[in-house]
């Protein structure tokens, strides 16, 4: 199968190598811009391949990131870097490696709070963003289940074994997926070995620095940060009808405190949409035809 992007890296502030995956625009069409994807917390830029097909075929530039310690990300010595704080600071440096001024940022779970986060960091790169199934805060319950798997020891596997893996932390978010759909999120999810054997394709110790009750001291400032956000430019908030990390209240009141912010909910799908839903992505493609 050929490859739909070219392998990008860049240097951090602290030295480390980080990658993202750089969807071109499709041959043809007229340049329109830059989108940088960040991904949920353990998981990585494979998650954007599909979205970046649709927007690279209408002339976006799409960087689809692999936040340190993910996929081809190296792993950072100190795991205390894995915040969101730095995470912004290494897409900060992302841009200024490639000259580019301003970007739509699409934000998946953790990527949204990375997201948030920027604008208070480089609020000035900020073209427009899409808040994909995460606010400012977030349920103690989906915290905990989250946690359930996040970041727990999981011994090597085949390829069925990892996908029934998948479904049981998966199968209530996405109870339309069939085993073609648990196969194809295994190769986006674990990397292979020497040996054959899958292995999940993240630093452990990412996890470490996520505590609910760090998260909680930290919601005024959160939300503080989201009105920032929305005063960059036009907001899009996607919340998944069956999600437990986006309650439709929160999503609610994050649309009623931004200056220029949507809510789309994508049906039959919990924590969180793929972005490869039709839903997800016409609302996508109708806030960026707002965009000059």
């Amino acid at each position: 199968m050929t490859r739909s992007y070219d392998d990008l890296y860049w240097n951090s502030s602290d030295g480390l190598r980080l990658h993202a995956r750089d969807h071109q625009p499709a041959a043809g069409t007229s340049p329109r811009g830059t989108v940088v994807c960040i991904p949920g917390l353990t998981r990585n830029g494979a998650d954007f391949d599909a979205l970046a097909t649709t927007l690279s075929a209408r002339g976006w530039r799409v960087l689809a990131v692999d936040l340190r310690g993910r996929a081809g990300s190296a792993r950072a010595p100190d795991p205390s870097s894995y915040n969101p704080r730095t995470y912004a600071d290494d897409l900060v440096a992302l841009l200024r490696a490639q000259g580019i001024d301003r970007s739509v940022f699409i934000g998946t779970s953790l990527g949204v709070l990375v997201t948030i986060t920027l604008a208070t960091r480089a609020p000035g790169l900020i073209a427009a963003a899409v808040l994909n199934d995460a606010g400012p805060e977030v349920p103690a319950e989906a915290l905990a289940r989250i946690g359930r798997y996040a970041g727990k020891p999981v011994p090597p596997m085949d390829a069925a074994a990892a996908a029934s893996y998948v479904e049981s932390i998966a199968g209530t978010a996405f109870p339309k997926y069939g085993p073609d759909e648990w196969r194809a999120m295994v190769t986006r999810m674990f990397r292979m070995r020497d040996d054959g054997l899958l292995e999940l394709d993240y630093d452990p110790a990412i996890v470490r620095t996520v505590s609910p009750l760090l998260l909680r001291l930290m919601r005024p400032l959160l939300w503080r940060a989201w009105r920032k956000l929305g005063r960059c430019g036009p907001l899009l908030v996607l919340r998944g009808a069956l999600s437990d990390v986006l309650p439709r209240e929160v999503a609610q009141h994050m649309i009623a405190v931004a200056a220029d912010a949507t809510l789309v909910e994508v049906p039959d799908v919990g924590h969180a949409p793929m972005l490869d839903e039709p839903e997800s992505q016409a609302a996508i493609l109708a806030l960026l035809a707002r965009l000059p």
